[in-house]
Order: structure tokens, then C-alpha cells, then sequence
């Protein structure tokens, strides 16, 4: 029955065709009580979830105020492009998700032909985004979502960010945004391990290297729904909180308090999250044998700004 509620929603057309709310940062319209089941309530401003229809994926991830950057039409892809970012439903879950897709070969970073040991296929905010979906000195932002990773994903002793906390660019020769503040990276350790780490990277000038604040077998996560609730208390004197939890079971994976933190970067114009897979494959392609093609899942995204 919920398949023909959502069979019908889909026949009519998405409940919304763009997020509410105003490019200002103005609230948008309260969500109503609990749905009946297949239809969908309205979205609020800084909210994205997937309706079913990949062909409009993208539309829906900007008319929500969100972007993106997929490798669409990298290498091979130039003569037969392939949407990077599409739909399916899940049935854990019992809704429309987001699928990921990250290729070994023929993906790259933006095509950028002087980027040549890396990929990427990610959906984030940035400068063209609402105003209440980007953290200034002094506020907090309140960041949501579900994510899956596949089971029996391979990892290099390289980087692979399925989420990254960074500054906006002002385009500035000297502003600190090069580096994330915050990044969640699946990696394999010397000893063959596989972990989901959490690390955070303070600005250029204090020199603090990578800060573990969190370190979690990967194995938990593979294969499984889960749930982040992320708190940015942005400014130099800034705030990290961080709650990830399973959704089978309600095991709590991972927690991060962090009451005083530097959450700022120097020349920045806003602090703003990104989410997908954005992986290294080594010089020359040589981590490429460690990895396979793989789809991560995302769901329920949100992104509003909260009291602190």
C-alpha cells in the first residue's frame, strides 16, 4: 500500500518542486504534525530530501539551496555522460534516498586537468546559498542527516571524506580555506584496519595538525543507516558537538563534545558543510588496485541555524 501512496505522490508531480523560505535566510514554514504514510510534508528552508525523480536531481538539490560537483563528464563520460548523483528507494528506511556514484576509472575532481590523484562527486552550501544555511562569527549551525555506506568498501591509507566542515572562499590570495575544519574519512590503517575517523584541522596559523577527535571501526558502519546531528558553534572561539548513531539498533558510534574550539578560518565568508565521496587514488593512479567502484547513500539532509 505505501508503494501505491508513493507511486501516486510521484504521478502528481513532488509535493515541493523547490525548498520554502527565502534566499534572505527568513524561516520558511513550519513542518506540519507526523504524515500519513507516502505523503510527504512540506520541506523547510535548508532542508533536502530525495522525491523519486533522478532526472530532476539536480534541480531539486539547487532549488533547495544546496550545489554540487559531479564528475558527469570526465574521461569517458565526456562522450557518453552518466549522472553521478541519482535516486532510489530504500527500503529500510521507506523512503526515496540519494545514491552516489564514484567510479575508479574515468572520475576526477572537476575535471581539473592539473588534478590527477583524486576524485569527487559531493553536493554541499556555499556563497550562493541562503544565508541561514551558512554559519558567520557568533552562530551556530545545526547540521542533519542519514548516511549509508556500502558494505565492503575499500579504503587506501589515502583519504576518502564522506563529510567535510570548510570555509567559503572570498577569494582572497590570503585566505586560510585551503584545509576542512572539520572531515569524516574512511581510511585503511598499517595494520590493515579499516576506520571512519573524525578529525579536525585548526587554522594554517596554529599549526595543529590532524586532531583525532574521533576514531571508529568502519566495520560498524558498512552496510548500515545512520544518523549524524552536527553542532557548529562558528567563530574563532567556536564549539563541536557530534552525535552518530545506528539506526538498527540505536548503538551510539560515535560523540564529540568540543566547548571551546576554533571554528573560524582567516578570510573566509561563512563555514558551510559538504557531504559524498571525495577520495584520493594515489600519484599516477597507484592507490587505483586498493579501491572499486563504489555507491554511498544519503538521506534526510538539513542544515538551519539555532540559538547557542
Amino acid at each position: 500500500m505505501k508503494r501505491l501512496f508513493l507511486l501516486a505522490s510521484l504521478l502528481a508531480g513532488p509535493v515541493c518542486p523547490a525548498c520554502s523560505g527565502s534566499s534572505s535566510g527568513g524561516p520558511g514554514p513550519e513542518l506540519a504534525g507526523p504524515s500519513e504514510p507516502g505523503i510527504e510534508t512540506p520541506l523547510r528552508e535548508g532542508e533536502l530530501r530525495a522525491d523519486g525523480n533522478t532526472e530532476g536531481t539536480y534541480a531539486l538539490i539547487t532549488g533547495c539551496g544546496y550545489n554540487y560537483e559531479t564528475p558527469d563528464m570526465s574521461g569517458a563520460h565526456a562522450e557518453a555522460p552518466f549522472q553521478h548523483i541519482r535516486q532510489s528507494y530504500d527500503e529500510t528506511l521507506a523512503s526515496y534516498v540519494f545514491d552516489f556514484y564514484i567510479h575508479v576509472e574515468n572520475d576526477d575532481d572537476r575535471g581539473k586537468p592539473n588534478i590527477t590523484d583524486r576524485q569527487r562527486n559531493e553536493i554541499k552550501t556555499d556563497a550562493k546559498s541562503p544565508a541561514s544555511m551558512v554559519g558567520q562569527p557568533g552562530e551556530e549551525l545545526l547540521i542533519r542527516w542519514k548516511f549509508r555506506l556500502p558494505e565492503g568498501m575499500q579504503t587506501t591509507k589515502n583519504f576518502c571524506h564522506v563529510h567535510q566542515i570548510k570555509g567559503i572562499d572570498n577569494a582572497s590570495a590570503t585566505a586560510d580555506v585551503g584545509n576542512p575544519l572539520i572531515t569524516f574519512t574512511a581510511r585503511t590503517l598499517s595494520n590493515g584496519k579499516q576506520e571512519l575517523q573524525v578529525i579536525y584541522v585548526g587554522p594554517t596559523s596554529a599549526a595543529t595538525g590532524n586532531v583525532y577527535l574521533a576514531r571508529t571501526a568502519l566495520s560498524e558502519f558498512l552496510g548500515e543507516w545512520v544518523e549524524a546531528e552536527e553542532h557548529i558553534g562558528c567563530g574563532t572561539e567556536g564549539s563541536y558537538r557530534l552525535v552518530v548513531k545506528r539506526l538498527s539498533d540505536g548503538k551510539e558510534l560515535i560523540s564529540v563534545w568540543e566547548p571551546s574550539l576554533d571554528m573560524w578560518r582567516d578570510g573566509a565568508t561563512g563555514m558551510r558543510p559538504k557531504w559524498g565521496i571525495y577520495r584520493s587514488f594515489g600519484a599516477g593512479g597507484s592507490l587505483k588496485p586498493e579501491l572499486r567502484d563504489e555507491i554511498l547513500l544519503f538521506a534526510d539532509f538539513s542544515v538551519e541555524k539555532v540559538s547557542r
